[in-house]
């Protein structure tokens, strides 16, 4: 069996764009992947593009040797642009295996260590009123967890700022708290929007509310940082979503900073590079919350892993499978009560409407909410 081409859809199903790699052979067999950061789509697509040089005409099995390939073989380690397009073709590849083998991929990672994985899904509000109506909805869906963001300023377009977003996240998980009880899983996602003073007194005031994560309080491209931040708090800290490889976890990991790796099987470099840091993470102790905002695609990669990873906290999930995009991707993972599980078929369970989706494309780049302080500077979204 040798891979014959690989195909790139950008797409939208009315309310959000997806990116899917497809991978496929002569044994008419094919993979998909998806692309962790859609905005740069463009660069990506090329990317991709030019790592079908790698791959086409090979065995799709040799998963490993194909990812060291891509990774090295222009002599300058994998980006970002490039690591989201590794991650989408490995797998992808990972996807073939199980279907040429007749597993679901779960299996080829291990087995399974348990049978279905905790999620948390993403819980919105415009103001404190509308997040406590959705907590209770999600509640009675029957979520385990609850996850929302620290709010930009209020009455304000775009504008956050550090001192009343702390007043307002520490507001806003008391009243949750109150309003759920003590047994649900909170976590709240300050998605690198603070500097440390400001992540550290947020982590201070929060301890009485015990979340069980705080996600992302610092910017990601100095790890060291985390250092400064395990000194003086105690909550529970998540983050990783914006690394690439392995290697860009090894200070986090090695020296204990963080309790949650957010893993994002669209960036760091695919199953094959996750399933790595997974186990490296179990050496210290420390659970894989992998970072899922995408569909049903990365959805699917993220629970087959969860499946076969002994150290796992909870699987990000934004809405539950089958509730969304069903006419693009027909055959998702399972859902029921507040946990995923991956369908009992060849390779990742997933089908993908080739044809709806080049009726739908969407563009290839974009840009998130471009977020200020009070005083105009430039901030994280």
């Amino acid at each position: 069996m040798k891979v014959t081409g690989i195909k790139t859809f950008c797409c939208h199903d009315g309310t959000r764009r997806y990116f899917i790699v497809k991978v496929e052979t002569d044994a008419g067999i094919s993979g998909l992947g998806e692309v962790g950061i859609g905005g740069w789509g463009a660069a990506v697509d090329q990317a991709v593009k030019h790592l079908g040089e790698v791959v086409v005409g090979e065995d799709p099995l040799a998963i490993e040797r194909h990812w060291q390939h891509m990774f090295r073989g222009s002599y300058f380690p994998a980006d970002k642009v490039y690591g989201c397009a590794i991650s989408a073709i490995d797998v992808a590849l990972w996807d073939i295996k199980g279907k040429a083998l007749g597993l679901p991929v779960y299996r080829l990672l291990g087995g399974p260590v348990r049978d279905k994985v905790v999620c948390y899904p993403h819980v919105e509000g415009g103001n404190l009123d509308d997040l406590i109506a959705n907590c209770h909805a999600h509640l009675a869906a029957g979520w385990k967890f609850l996850r929302w963001p620290v709010a930009i300023q209020a009455g304000e377009k775009d504008v956050l700022d550090p001192s009343e977003a702390v007043r307002d996240a520490v507001r806003h998980m008391a009243a949750v708290r109150d309003a759920v009880g003590d047994e649900l899983g909170l976590c709240l996602d300050v998605h690198t929007r603070l500097d440390t003073a400001h992540a550290v007194d947020l982590c201070r005031r929060l301890e009485p509310y015990h979340p069980f994560f705080i996600e992302d309080p610092l910017r990601s491209e100095n790890p060291a940082s985390y250092r400064t931040l395990a000194r003086h708090v105690s909550v529970p800290v998540a983050a990783g979503e914006q690394w690439t490889s392995k290697w860009a976890f090894r200070e986090v990991i090695e020296e204990e900073l963080i309790n949650y790796a957010r893993i994002d099987l669209g960036l760091v470099g695919g199953l094959t590079e996750a399933l790595k840091i997974a186990h490296w993470c179990e050496t210290h102790y420390i659970d894989i919350v992998p970072h899922n905002p995408l569909g049903p695609v990365s959805a699917a990669a993220g629970v087959a892993l969860c499946m076969a990873t002994t150290n796992v906290g909870v699987q990000e999930m934004p809405t539950a499978p089958r509730t969304s995009a069903t006419d693009l991707f027909p055959q998702q993972i399972l859902w029921e009560d507040g946990y995923a599980r991956c369908r009992d078929v060849p390779g990742l369970g997933v089908e993908f409407d080739e044809a709806l989706a080049e009726a739908h494309p969407a563009p290839l780049n974009g840009w998130p909410p471009q977020l200020r302080r009070p005083d105009g500077a430039f901030t994280n979204w």
